[in-house]
């Protein structure tokens, strides 16, 4: 593996030859064994799942500085706009529900008033029943990422959830005092962990993932690859881990930041690769539009969520491309596209999942 010093080399290196080298080296590798996708010989593939996006509420304790998701004035989806939701997307074959709302919603008076009144006593509780409901009457799997969960709660929210998620963004303190993070409490790093560790030990399959362009020095950057990589040599429930970078938007704290370069981006894929050999890297495409076929050449094996019924509500500004676009950028770089449930193949056995969704997802498996 490589260590510190080589991998702050290379994400200060301006050196064409030297980056073009890595890349050649990591083809030679995907040549032999096409990454940890498990295939031999040239078949190479990228995946992609097709899901429906669903924001539960879109309150949230943390105010970050790049953030649009968070609406003072907030919206709270009811049960029936939910189901509504979720069978048109059964109807247009999804398999990944993702649940998402903003962290500790609990704390909001007004949305606990309004739990209340439908007969829930928290936010988790409302989410579960209509995560049951979407596993016993559509063909759609939940995953959940909804922020800063206890132990308890990762426990109780297991029993349905294909997989779960939390992005890191970054292991480092210091981006707590900058504006990106000083008013969000729940981005503290050692919480965070804490999360995705308990994650581990209730074995949970999970995604995670970086944010870029906040901030954040190299050496933090290269501190928060080698985290994840520490989490899962000992879980051994990370998944895979999205390269996301930072988005200037209008009205935002960071609107006027310099947003990551390509150049930036293709080196932190490269370094991730290095580090997280057995874990699947993955890149938004809609926050990349102009240059995510190139971020193919450093061998990004997953597309991430793709909705053909749902904007991304995180990032409103940015559309998802369509499928058969997505499948005509990777085929030209000799990609076979191929869809994925929101559970990885590896983890599709009962030590990693409640035992009605290992059911769920074989039924699911006859019907394609």
């Amino acid at each position: 593996m490589i260590n510190h010093e080589n991998a702050l080399n290379l994400l200060n290196s301006t050196s064409t030859t030297e980056i073009l080298e890595n890349l050649l080296n990591l083809s030679k590798l995907d040549d032999t064994n096409n990454g940890n996708k498990g295939n031999k010989g040239n078949s190479k593939t990228i995946t992609y799942s097709k899901n429906a996006f669903i924001p539960v509420c879109t309150w949230c304790r943390n105010i970050c500085g790049y953030c649009t998701f968070r609406e003072e004035n907030y919206t709270l989806l009811t049960k029936e706009q939910m189901k509504e939701t979720l069978r048109e997307a059964d109807k247009y074959n999804c398999h990944e529900a993702l649940f998402t709302f903003g962290e500790n919603v609990d704390e909001n008076p007004k949305i606990m008033e309004e739990l209340n009144k439908m007969g829930y006593n928290n936010i988790i509780e409302y989410l579960y029943d209509i995560e049951e409901w979407c596993l016993n009457n559509t063909d759609l799997l939940p995953h959940t990422n909804c922020g800063i969960l206890t132990y308890e709660e990762l426990k109780t929210l297991r029993e349905v959830n294909a997989s779960m998620g939390l992005m890191l963004e970054n292991s480092s303190s210091r981006l707590c005092k900058t504006i990106a993070h000083k008013d969000s409490i729940g981005k503290l790093p050692k919480t965070r962990i804490e999360m995705m560790e308990n994650a581990g030990k209730l074995k949970i399959p999970f995604t995670t993932g970086i944010l870029i362009g906040i901030g954040e020095t190299k050496e933090e950057l290269i501190n928060s690859i080698f985290e994840i990589n520490r989490i899962n040599e000992k879980y051994g429930n990370i998944q895979e881990v999205i390269i996301q970078n930072f988005r200037a938007k209008k009205g935002i704290p960071m609107e006027n930041y310099p947003e990551p370069t390509p150049i930036e981006i293709l080196k932190t894929i490269i370094l991730s690769r290095m580090i997280l050999k057995d874990i699947s890297v993955q890149v938004p495409p809609n926050l990349n539009k102009e240059t995510g076929q190139l971020l193919l050449l450093a061998g990004i094996d997953d597309w991430g969520g793709v909705s053909p019924i749902t904007k991304d509500f995180v990032n409103p500004e940015a559309p998802w491309p369509e499928i058969e676009e997505l499948e005509m950028f990777s085929r030209e770089l000799g990609y076979k596209l191929v869809e994925r449930l929101p559970v990885y193949e590896k983890y599709i056995n009962n030590e990693w999942l409640d035992d009605r969704l290992f059911k769920k997802i074989q039924d699911i498996k006859r019907k394609k």
